[in-house]
Formats: structure tokens, C-alpha cells, sequence
């Protein structure tokens, strides 16, 4: 009779559907390490744009790696979740005489009541719209990271090339006093003045070349590497970003990553709060077996129902919490929204005050300071102005230069900051959307 027992119990093992699910589990390869990997381009070495950055960051990046991970682990808890629970093959021997002895052989069944096993795949499929969300928001979170990097190396390479120019100028400034204090015509303090200045401006150029390597390597670090291979990078730095319409923006809000991240945790919290009510329910032990009986001589069949009595334990606690931390997620949802909402009209009005200023630097006070300048330069080396006069104005031309410079930063920061909060591109730029450029002499 054993020895009959035995193959059933093994059979009864072997087709239970937990065992099935495990086994296609294991042979489909959802248990072990994870095969995928995201395909890295190669960094140019020559000139970079902003789609190739773009596209580096987004496959080698590795925080965006290590969410994709996160995503592959919470498919995972879905096959657990779905497994049912194992059957119990138990055993037991009653006195060690063979003549009296009483063998028993028994399998055991637990069954779960109360829905628990479609409230755990429930929450377990949350959980994976969880993780998605995430994964979006990391994704939107890069793509602002690098559209920012990349326009601040941009900007950089200018104020380099503006750093440049200055030193030029104050190189002919300086010759120009020389030639007039070696004539006579000025004091030699005039000579000192070009010469501390000119020193001043070298300064100035070194600043604008440290600044830039530092970018170079924010950008290259988005997709891993420390030390950048491309030489600069490409793009129409006065092209500024469109400006939408608010109104527009916000209808577009409900779909941020974010936002959608926080709608979800509500679900989520919903549906673990279900699976806290199922577990309220007892689950039924079924037992069928054989005993044997050597004293009598006799084979007898065991059915078994075992059902705990919740008369402590109704998972009461559990319950409570997660009613509360449901309560919480709602809370964060109205935070996140409400958040989101400011974020984006300060990204809004920081872009339409950027464009604005870049306006006004373009009609008014580049072409102005640079005419003063050239003015100044021309009357010097006539001997119609003093040395001052022309440092004066040199000053006022670049630091008009570098606020335009700020000015388009800004605007390009301020539009990928946007790009962040609704988690997807803005709108190309139309014609009408870019503000002439203006051409300064060095």
C-alpha cells in the first residue's frame, strides 16, 4: 500500500498547477539574469549635435538602465503572484513494533478563499504600471538633463569664443596706447591701464575655458563616460524655443509622467488594501490519504478540513494600514498636482522672460554698445578719447554680450524644464518662433 501511495502523491506534485506555472516559468527564462541590454552608440569624436546626445544619454545612461531593471524585477512578482500554494506530503509512524504499527500517509491542500489570488495579481500588475511610470519619469528626467548639458556647453563655447574676441581687443588696446605714449601724446600710466586690463581680460578667458571643459564632462557623464571624445557641439544657439500657451500646458499636464506615476500609486494602494480584506478570509486545508493498520490487518482511507477560526487574527491591523496609507497616496496625488501646476507656470514665465530679454538685447543694446565701442576704439587711435573712455565702453559691449548669452541659456534651460514636467518634447520651433539673430564685431 505504500509503495502505491508514494507515485500518487509524486503525480499529485507534479500536476499541481503551481508546479506547472513554476516549471514554464523557469523554462521561458523569466527566472535568472536578465538578457536584455541597452544598445550604446558610439560618442563621436568630431562634432556632436543634440540628437546624437539625446540618443547616447537615452542607451547608455545608467540610471535609466537601472529603472529598466526595476521594471524587468516587478514582472517578475507577477509569476509569483500568480503560483498557487504547494501541496504537503506528510508522514507519521505509530508505535516502532511492526506488529501494532499505524502508518500514515497523507497529502495535504491548502485552498485560498476570498479572491486572495486575483487581489495579489491585482496589485502585483499595479505595481508594474508603477514601475513603468517610473521608468517614464526617469526617461523625461534624462532627456532635460542632456538637452540642458548640451546647450550649456553650447553657450559655453561661446562665452569662450566672446572670451577670445575680448583678449583680441584688448591686445589692439594696448598696442594702441603704446604706440601713443612711445609718440608722446599720452602719459605712460595710459600703457599701465591697457596692460592691467588686457591682464584682466586673460583672466576672464581662462574662467570661459574651465567653464566649458567642466560641461563638456556634465555632458559626457549622462551616457558614462568621464572623459568627453567629441570636440564641441552643433546646433543654432539663437533659435529659441517656442513659447506655448499656458492653457495649453496645463491641459497637457494630466499626462505627465509624474502625475500618472501618482494616480497609479493610488490604484496600487487600492488594490493592497483589497488584498489585506481578502486575507480576513481563512483558507481550507484539504487532506486525503491512507493509514495502515498492521495490528488489524486492515487499509484505511483519511479525509481531512482543517479551517482556522478567526477569532484573533482577522488581519485587522494590516487592514487598517493600508486603508491609511491609501488615504496617503490620494494626499500625494493632490501635492504632486498641485506641484506640477507651479513648476510649470515658473518654466513658462522663466522661458516668455528669457525671449523677452533676448528680444531686447537684439534691437536695442548689443547694436547700441557696439557702436559706442567701435566709436570709442576709432576716437582713441585719433586721439579724440582717453583710454577710459574706451575701457568703458569695451565693458559695457561684453557684458552685454555675456547677459545675451545668459538670456539664451536660460531659455533653453527653462523649455527643457518643461519638457521634464509634461515628460514629452515640446512643439518644433516654427519660423515665426526664432527672433532674428544679430552679428557683433569682435
Amino acid at each position: 500500500m505504500r509503495r502505491r501511495l508514494l507515485p500518487l502523491g509524486l503525480a499529485a506534485l507534479f500536476f499541481n498547477p503551481s508546479f506547472a506555472q513554476t516549471t514554464d516559468a523557469m523554462r521561458g527564462g523569466a527566472i535568472g539574469t536578465s538578457n536584455v541590454s541597452a544598445p550604446r552608440a558610439t560618442e563621436p569624436t568630431g562634432p556632436l549635435t543634440l540628437k546624437v546626445a539625446l540618443k547616447l544619454a537615452l542607451g547608455a545612461n545608467a540610471e535609466l538602465s537601472a529603472a529598466g531593471h526595476e521594471l524587468e524585477a516587478i514582472e517578475a512578482t507577477i509569476i509569483q503572484a500568480q503560483v498557487r500554494p504547494n501541496p504537503e506530503f506528510a508522514t507519521s509512524i505509530e508505535d516502532t513494533r511492526r506488529a501494532t504499527r499505524i502508518t500514515r500517509l497523507q497529502l495535504n491542500q491548502p485552498i485560498e478563499l476570498g479572491g486572495k489570488r486575483a487581489a495579489r495579481i491585482d496589485a502585483a500588475e499595479r505595481g508594474r504600471e508603477a514601475a513603468s511610470a517610473e521608468l517614464d519619469i526617469k526617461r523625461a528626467e534624462i532627456h532635460a538633463i542632456v538637452v540642458a548639458a548640451f546647450y550649456d556647453v553650447l553657450v559655453a563655447q561661446e562665452r569662450l569664443r566672446l572670451a577670445q574676441a575680448s583678449v583680441e581687443l584688448a591686445q589692439r588696446a594696448t598696442s594702441a596706447a603704446s604706440r601713443r605714449v612711445a609718440a608722446g601724446k599720452v602719459s605712460p600710466v595710459e600703457e599701465t591701464r591697457a596692460r592691467v586690463a588686457e591682464a584682466g581680460v586673460r583672466v576672464e578667458w581662462t574662467l570661459a575655458g574651465s567653464e566649458l571643459a567642466t560641461a563638456r564632462k556634465r555632458l559626457a557623464g549622462t551616457w558614462g563616460n568621464a572623459i568627453p571624445r567629441f570636440e564641441l557641439v552643433e546646433s543654432d544657439l539663437e533659435a529659441l524655443p517656442p513659447l506655448p500657451a499656458l492653457a495649453d500646458l496645463n491641459s497637457r499636464l494630466a499626462t505627465s509622467p509624474k502625475l500618472l506615476r501618482a494616480k497609479i500609486e493610488v490604484d496600487r494602494r487600492q488594490a493592497l488594501e483589497e488584498v489585506e480584506r481578502s486575507r480576513r478570509i481563512p483558507n481550507v486545508t484539504v487532506s486525503l490519504g491512507a493509514m495502515r493498520n498492521e495490528q488489524v490487518g486492515l487499509d484505511q482511507a483519511i479525509v481531512g478540513l482543517s479551517i482556522p477560526i478567526p477569532m484573533f487574527d482577522r488581519n485587522q491591523g494590516n487592514l487598517l494600514e493600508a486603508l491609511r496609507r491609501t488615504d496617503k497616496s490620494r494626499d500625494e496625488l493632490s501635492v504632486t498636482e498641485i506641484r506640477l501646476s507651479n513648476e510649470l507656470a515658473q518654466a513658462h514665465e522663466r522661458l516668455n522672460t528669457a525671449r523677452q530679454e533676448v528680444g531686447s538685447l537684439q534691437r536695442d543694446i548689443l547694436p547700441g554698445a557696439q557702436s559706442a565701442y567701435d566709436a570709442a576704439t576709432k576716437g582713441f587711435e585719433l586721439g579724440k578719447f582717453s583710454f577710459l573712455e574706451v575701457l568703458d565702453a569695451q565693458r559695457t559691449l561684453f557684458q552685454a554680450k555675456s547677459q545675451y548669452l545668459r538670456a539664451l541659456a536660460e531659455a533653453h534651460r527653462s523649455a527643457a524644464e518643461i519638457e521634464r514636467i509634461l515628460g514629452e518634447a515640446s512643439p518644433k520651433s516654427t519660423p515665426g518662433s526664432t527672433l532674428a539673430p544679430i552679428t557683433t564685431k569682435p
